[in-house]
């Protein structure tokens, strides 16, 4: 049986459990508390040195991190239901997908850490801060949590990433499904997974007058399909706050 390393709220997460319910994989859940940095203790960084969830741990021991390869991985080694189009050029499509809605990852990251990473954040004196910084391996993410306990992105900041998620994202996918039934061909597949969890944060909190029949009527049928399929009950995909 696969362990899967996770939190219930990431979305890298949400990625890999989603991936999971449609191919009707069982796993142990090996649940990770991001705001007690459990990703970032030596044990875990034995595992993952990005120091990320997920992580996947293989029947054999083996372990595979970076939620998009892993989905990948799945549909590889258990073939059905596919979720990769047959078609070259549209995997291609697929892969460019996960690509691009990874690349607006830290535009989500404004919000999502709003929250309960912020609440314990703040509460760290200086000398804890910075103890805790020697440990994440990321340069990025070490950028992130100083905003998150010093200095809380801005009103004008947290627009600007409703904007690139806007465009970035909602424009960009509604145009795709002009001409598609799903985001990499007609057939529901890897790249519609891998965008989930950010329409989800975009519905449910960031931007939810953009998730309407009058501005993104392609969109709004795209996740009320997705929403449908019995594999996302499954998956445990929200909400985000609770």
């Amino acid at each position: 049986m696969y362990v899967l390393y996770h939190g219930w709220r990431s979305s890298a997460s949400r990625r890999v459990r989603l991936c999971l319910a449609e191919k009707g994989l069982a796993f142990e859940s090996k649940v990770i508390d991001l705001t007690k940095m459990e990703h970032h203790s030596p044990a875990f960084l034995k595992l993952n040195p990005n120091g990320v969830i997920p992580l996947l741990i293989l029947g054999d021991g083996r372990s595979l991190y970076e939620s998009g390869t892993i989905c990948e991985y799945l549909d590889e080694t258990h073939p059905e239901p596919p979720l990769r189009p047959s078609d070259p050029f549209e995997r291609a499509v697929m892969r460019n997908w996960i690509r691009h809605v990874d690349g607006l990852i830290g535009n989500l990251i404004i919000f999502n850490w709003a929250h309960s990473m912020a609440k314990v954040a703040t509460q760290w004196s200086d000398a804890e801060l910075a103890e805790k910084m020697k440990n994440v391996p990321s340069k990025e993410r070490r950028e992130a949590w100083l905003r998150t306990a010093r200095k809380p992105y801005t009103e004008e900041e947290r627009q600007e990433a409703r904007d690139k998620l806007k465009v970035g994202l909602l424009d960009r996918m509604e145009e795709t499904l002009r001409k598609t039934v799903w985001l990499a061909g007609d057939r529901y597949s890897i790249a519609d997974i891998g965008t989930v969890p950010f329409v989800k944060r975009i519905e449910e909190e960031i931007a939810p007058d953009e998730m309407t029949k009058a501005r993104h009527p392609r969109v709004v049928a795209w996740w009320n399909a997705i929403q449908a399929r019995p594999a996302f009950a499954m998956a445990n995909i929200g909400p985000f706050t609770v």
